[in-house]
């Protein structure tokens, strides 16, 4: 059985939809879920030599309060305090791997329709922290 909480379940199908898109994208995935107490960077990719730090928003058909598939925007929860957490997580990343290159923030937004099993899938580039 599936411990998993349905907003887990519906994040962790949002991941691996997400590194699908990317990598017929051109987009290298280095490492997921890079976890520290002060923050987590879902996904590290590295395409054309510049490493890309995603974020990755999820939401489902099924979630309440859903009515249509625009009545929510998954980016709307990149909040002032996700990014600053987001930010002190690269700086880690970028320290404990003693790189010295040129990197963005990248945001994915991943919306799923459960009764027909597809997702709209759209990568918002360089996201200013």
């Amino acid at each position: 059985m599936d411990k998993r909480t349905e907003k887990r379940r519906i994040g962790d199908m949002g991941e691996k939809i997400a590194c699908d898109f990317l990598e017929k994208r051109g987009f290298e995935i280095i490492e997921r879920n890079y976890l520290r107490k002060w923050g987590e960077i879902d996904i590290i990719t590295k395409k054309n030599g510049v490493i890309h730090f995603i974020e990755v928003k999820s939401v489902s058909s099924n979630v309440s309060g859903v009515t249509s598939k625009d009545s929510y925007r998954p980016e709307d929860n990149m909040h002032p305090w996700k990014l600053r957490r987001l930010a002190r997580a690269i700086q880690t990343y970028l320290l404990d791997k003693k790189l010295d290159c040129d990197w963005q923030l990248d945001l994915v937004t991943v919306k799923m329709d459960d009764k027909s099993r597809r997702a709209r899938v759209e990568l918002i580039e360089n996201i200013i922290i």
